[in-house]
């Protein structure tokens, strides 16, 4: 098997990485030694077979983790994969909250990710839902009935923007935090923007 080669831009995440900077370095280590491209991707590393995202390494208050980014694919024997939210159709988790518990798992981290190559080289995809498969907050379908034009312009967006705002709005609580964050997002949805556009 042919070793990675490291990314400096890496080298300068590392450096700067405070909390979680000895097991970054040792989960990149354990990456490392796959045939995978190393890049800085949404500011964290990730690692790539032929163009496709395989693995992340990130890191959180409470802990850092191997994010597979088609993890819902793999097999998961040793029950170790976390979906982060509900919402997550895709990628899972494995988390770590010191070195050691990476020393432990490194042989099984190694067979996860081999799996995941497989799983990109085969071309397989995560069946994802459709936006319509999502329930739609009862306060958007009012605004919606009421404002022809709202109508038109949120059915009119992509079906990854219509569910990033549907997932926005059904995360509020209560029915007043869900009107309040519609009223905020309608300008951008009549302009045919998605969330964070």
């Amino acid at each position: 098997m042919t070793k990675s080669e490291t990314n400096p831009k890496i080298d300068v995440f590392l450096g700067e990485s405070a909390q979680w900077r000895k097991e970054f370095e040792k989960l990149r280590k354990i990456i490392l030694e796959f045939p995978l491209t190393e890049e800085l991707k949404w500011g964290k590393p990730c690692y790539m077979f032929q163009n496709g995202n395989i693995v992340l390494i990130h890191g959180f208050k409470e802990y850092c983790a191997l994010l597979f980014m088609k993890g819902a694919l793999l097999r998961d024997p040793n029950h170790i994969l976390i979906q982060q939210t509900e919402n997550v159709q895709a990628g899972r988790q494995i988390r770590f909250t010191n070195v050691r518990q990476i020393v432990e798992l490194e042989p099984v981290l190694k067979v996860y990710i081999q799996e995941a190559i497989e799983v990109e080289k085969a071309g397989l995809k995560v069946p994802l839902k459709k936006s319509s498969e999502f329930t739609m907050p009862e306060e958007l379908q009012k605004k919606l009935d009421a404002i022809p034009a709202l109508n038109i312009a949120f059915h009119a967006l992509t079906p990854g923007r219509q569910r990033g705002y549907i997932l926005y709005f059904s995360a509020a609580k209560q029915s007043k935090t869900r009107e309040s964050r519609i009223e905020r997002c309608m300008p951008q949805i009549l302009k045919g923007q998605g969330l964070n556009d």
